[in-house]
């Protein structure tokens, strides 16, 4: 049996407030699992997660 490939992981941090932004910004961030300020999620890398990341990049901030 072949071994899995380790998927890589991006910690995402939320460093600014949604608050004062619109209702999507602010879903997306909730969609990302980020609930207050400075709360850290890892998310497998992956399109669908990049595509939310760059749309709130100005909010957040992401390690590899």
């Amino acid at each position: 049996m072949a071994k899995k490939a380790a998927k890589k992981k991006l910690r995402v941090t939320l460093v600014k407030s949604p608050i004062g932004y619109s209702k999507r910004q602010k879903a997306t961030v909730r969609a990302l699992g980020l609930r207050r300020m400075n709360h850290t999620v890892e998310h497998v890398d992956n399109p669908a997660v990049r595509g939310m990341l760059f749309k709130v990049s100005h909010l957040v901030k992401v390690e590899e």
